[in-house]
């Protein structure tokens, strides 16, 4: 690990810690050169999923483009980046859980995203389904909003 304020690749970890949710490491580092001290997280990645497309199409898993969907429903709703990174490892280990043979459709990703969005933010979700869902009027976007009311 290079040392980000002088470069040197000698670095040394000085203390070791599970995160809460258990999903990954903080480590506390030293440059050997500078005496730089600086904080790391190692996070689980899943690797070999392949995604099929509704159209057909392959492509390999993307944290990036869930990441991406996410914050846009989030966008200016009250959360902390721990608990961001604790619903995206949820999501994953849920991922993780539904691949078969390696793959896993999109829409199967769709509805574990709004499965997971559904509990930690319902505003977020509502977002994260108009778009994922395709709501063509006001009728439709009312009936998820009652399912979501009666489901409380």
């Amino acid at each position: 690990m290079y040392c980000p304020v002088c470069s040197n690749e000698d670095t040394k970890v000085i203390d070791t810690r599970l995160a809460t949710d258990g999903t990954a490491i903080r480590r506390r580092r030293e440059c050997e050169s500078c005496g730089h001290r600086f904080s790391t997280n190692e996070e689980i990645e899943l690797l070999d999923v392949r995604v099929v497309k509704r159209d057909g199409n392959h492509e390999t898993y993307s944290r990036d483009k869930i990441e991406r969907g996410l914050k846009r429903g989030l966008e200016k709703r009250s959360h902390t980046e721990a608990a961001f990174r604790s619903l995206i490892h949820g999501i994953e280990r849920d991922i993780q859980r539904e691949t078969q043979g390696g793959e896993i459709t999109s829409s199967q990703i769709g509805e574990i995203v709004m499965n997971r969005l559904k509990e930690f933010d319902q505003v977020a979700y509502i977002r994260f389904a108009s778009v994922y869902r395709s709501f063509e009027d006001v009728k439709s976007f009312k009936k998820e909003l009652d399912e979501l009311k009666d489901g409380q």
